[in-house]
């Protein structure tokens, strides 16, 4: 199967974690706030979801805290018509991951608590729980490999899913709270990313795992010349560079008054890979996911921000258009 039949098949495996997002009312700072919205929150989670709301299928692999935030998520998980029954409880002391953020974008915090992390209790029993051969393709991003077990959970899932001829999707997705060092995140984001048949990451993604940031398009060009399938190199308001066959894609953003930055990259995944698998060529499906992002970014939450291909088509038809590829 080659990468594109497996997207096409539109049914994913996703990798990673759930946890809880408490956000605030637009424009209101955390100290003043009487208030906060739950959803769910995780990036694998809100990938699943978008991919979900967007007419894909896709169940999540992880483990979640045996208390009320686990509950919590689980039923958010079926709420987003997520396959969770690869998704195990644990108990003892380990929790699931919180993260507080702001609806606002001048002066914007997000505090994530990610102290004995529930996700990371993930084993290779978990992943080895599943057949692969049902699903199209395995998705994951990067926090799954901040710490052990699982990070040897997830290496061994992209061995089981490439031995079952799927293709892997890594969202390099690099979080420094989560690591023991920057070395040992070079290390393995860099391993990850040369087991991967298709990459999405920022300017600083790419630089971080080549070693300074004026190298990572390199590395994104080397990545697809070597042994990924595709690879996106994300730049922000710049717009991104996109590796495949040979041949370089350049598209801009769709500029939208943003309400905060945060659920932009699970947004654009979502949307990448849902227009792959139906039908849309590589530039197109590039702008759709950037679309998707823009759609989030406008709107609170993560989740429940994401878009169903209605919204998604609405946006297309009224919004002026991408702004010019980057050309530098």
């Amino acid at each position: 199967m080659t990468v594109l039949e497996g997207i096409k098949r539109n049914d994913f495996v996703v990798i990673g974690r759930v946890g809880m997002d408490l956000f605030t009312d637009p424009g209101v700072t955390t100290e003043d706030s009487t208030q906060f919205t739950a959803d769910m929150g995780g990036s694998s989670a809100n990938i699943a979801a978008g991919i979900v709301k967007l007419g894909g299928h896709a169940a999540l692999v992880t483990t979640v805290s045996d208390d009320a935030i686990g509950s919590f998520c689980l039923s958010k998980l079926d709420h987003y018509g997520i396959d969770r029954r690869h998704v195990r409880c644990v108990g003892g002391e380990v929790r699931n991951s919180l993260a507080i953020y702001e609806s606002r974008t001048e002066g914007h915090r997000n505090v994530i608590y990610r102290n004995n992390a529930a996700d990371f209790e993930m084993t290779t029993e978990d992943v080895a729980a599943l057949y692969y051969t049902r699903f199209g393709a395995l998705v994951t991003a990067g926090t799954v490999f901040a710490a052990e077990p699982s990070r040897s959970a997830s290496f061994h899932a992209f061995d089981l899913a490439r031995a079952a001829g799927l293709p892997i999707i890594f969202d390099v997705d690099y979080r420094p709270y989560s690591w023991p060092s920057a070395q040992v995140a070079s290390d393995v984001l860099s391993r990850a990313a040369d087991l991967s048949d298709v990459i999405v990451g920022n300017d600083d993604e790419f630089g971080f795992m080549a070693g300074s940031k004026d190298k990572g398009l390199a590395k994104a060009r080397d990545l697809a010349a070597t042994t990924a399938s595709i690879v996106v190199y994300k730049m922000g308001e710049h717009g991104a560079i996109t590796f495949t066959d040979g041949k370089e894609y350049r598209t801009g953003i769709y500029p939208v008054t943003a309400l905060k930055p945060t659920g932009a990259g699970d947004s654009f995944m979502a949307g990448f890979l849902t227009s792959l698998a139906d039908g849309h060529d590589m530039q197109t499906a590039i702008l759709r996911g950037s679309a998707c992002a823009a759609i989030v970014v406008a709107k609170p939450g993560c989740a429940p921000a994401m878009p169903y291909p209605a919204d998604l088509t609405s946006f297309l038809a009224e919004h002026p258009g991408p702004t010019a590829p980057n050309e530098g």
